[in-house]
């Protein structure tokens, strides 16, 4: 059973879905942190790269969005491998171009010239004859969905169907292209008036994108805390898919709706480096700029058993656990899993099946290599937008991301060097200096203390100050009077 749970107050809106009791995944949005993907701007080619074969297009935003040759599809273009980013586009011309993902790190928005509206049930490709159906769905749901399509009209342009379009019956997916068509026309019309660049098409608020993409078979309830948002959303629904609005329920309590459920404190968990495991075993997330590293250990768990048995267990519930810490904090880009070494190979097959099965519930594009002799496993999940980490954290400003700082005694030896180049530099034979008080203790203490094997060595008189805790250990201010 499923459940969507959508809270907002007044700095930011959160979605959580819930499966089987559990958070599964969580998403913020804030006025600072705001996704950009599926807006559509009128931009400006400024820079052409023959070396990378894309070009840089100015979309009125800090950073130009990054535009690759085989995003550019507009009417013209001939495609195929033999096309040079300098054949189709020139420094300064315009177009209209749609954000395939957010801006990550010191990149700028990737961006696609294909522009897709998504609907409830499909996404719809106006400058395309190209039609599918989701791989999601069952072979003989795809062949009913097929039929739909050519019902529809090739006079509509290309159609995807998306995997909510299970069961959806042909009113409905016309009703749905109906508004998305609308919406394509207003678009155009705005482009038409605007000066590149300019913002001609923003995407729906994250409450409206989760019940369009998440609502679906075996939900048990959408509850939404704020009354103007469900309006808004209810509002939505009945435009494209009136049979749901029923789903959509008002959600008065005494108390906040995140906190009734028990997702305040699943949310502070899924920032934390460590994640236990039912049977005692836990995992390590850490961090890269190349790529994510997820560690699985045994930690108390002993078994009852063999080694083998204790291995195998641990890695089953660690592939559980993984996807759904990888859906939970959105984390995409290149993955290594180090499993515990497991020797059968059917050991290892397990594993691996365990983990493809798990990637059915994650709605963003996977893939996965096979286990390595060593027990890791290599990924990629689509990247695109910012996960929960860069959404709710910052880099320390102590460590810089690094984890770790100075130790005292580390910083102690600098200090000391740092001293010593000051006596050697200064004609001043008394010297006021002001220290982290741990690295000032560190310096007064020892037989003999450390300070007075310094004076001796360098014939200068430290007058030692501690100064605030907070202080950078490895800090050092000469004090003047």
């Amino acid at each position: 059973m499923k459940q969507l749970l959508i809270s907002k107050d007044l700095r930011e809106t959160r979605v959580a879905l819930v499966e089987d009791g559990k958070l599964a995944e969580l998403y913020v949005e804030r006025p600072g942190y705001l996704s950009m993907v599926g807006n559509i701007y009128k931009g400006r080619v400024e820079n052409v790269l023959v070396g990378m074969d894309a070009a840089f297009v100015d979309i009125g935003l800090d950073k130009n969005g990054f535009l690759y040759v085989d995003e550019v599809t507009f009417p013209g273009t001939v495609s195929g491998r033999s096309r040079k980013i300098t054949d189709i586009l020139k420094p300064g011309k315009e177009l209209m171009v749609q954000v395939t993902r957010d801006p990550m790190g010191g990149k700028g928005p990737r961006l696609t010239t294909q522009v897709g509206l998504a609907g409830r049930y499909v996404v719809y490709l106006p400058d395309s004859s190209v039609s599918g159906v989701s791989r999601r769905l069952e072979s003989g749901e795809r062949d009913r969905l097929r039929a739909l399509i050519k019902e529809l009209g090739s006079e509509a342009g290309g159609i995807i169907v998306r995997t909510a379009a299970e069961g959806a019956d042909l009113e409905a997916m016309s009703r749905d292209l109906r508004f998305l068509q609308r919406v394509w026309g207003a678009v155009c019309r705005r482009a038409v008036k605007a000066q590149a660049p300019s913002l001609v098409f923003g995407e729906a608020e994250l409450a409206v994108r989760a019940v369009r993409d998440l609502l679906g078979p075996g939900f048990g309830s959408v509850l939404v805390d704020d009354e103007n948002l469900h309006r808004r959303v209810a509002n939505y629904l009945r435009a494209v898919a009136p049979e749901l609005v029923g789903e959509i329920q008002h959600f008065v309590g005494n108390g906040a709706l995140f906190e009734t459920f028990g997702i305040e404190g699943e949310a502070r968990k899924a920032l934390t480096r460590r994640v236990e495991l039912p049977s005692g075993g836990y995992l390590i997330i850490d961090h890269t700029e190349a790529m994510t590293v997820i560690d699985v250990n045994t930690g108390r768990f002993v078994g009852k058993r063999f080694l083998g048995d204790t291995t195998l267990k641990t890695n089953l519930e660690a592939c559980r656990e993984i996807m759904r810490q990888l859906r939970l904090r959105d984390i995409g880009g290149i993955i290594v899993i180090d499993f515990i070494d497991m020797t059968p190979k059917t050991s290892r097959e397990q594993v691996v099946a365990a983990l493809e099965a798990e990637l059915s519930r994650d709605r963003t594009k996977t893939y996965v290599v096979e286990i390595s002799p060593l027990g890791l496993v290599e990924m990629t999940r689509q990247n695109i937008t910012l996960g929960l980490r860069e959404v709710m954290t910052k880099t320390c400003p102590t460590c810089r991301g690094l984890g770790v700082v100075l130790s005292e005694e580390s910083a102690a030896i600098e200090v000391e060097r740092n001293l010593r180049r000051m006596a050697r530099e200064s004609t001043a034979r008394i010297l006021r200096v002001e220290l982290h008080p741990r690295v000032a203790a560190l310096l007064l203490t020892g037989h003999p203390p450390r300070l007075k094997q310094l004076e001796a060595e360098t014939d200068v008189t430290f007058l030692i100050q501690a100064a605030d805790e907070n202080t950078p250990l490895d800090r050092l201010e000469v004090v003047t009077d």
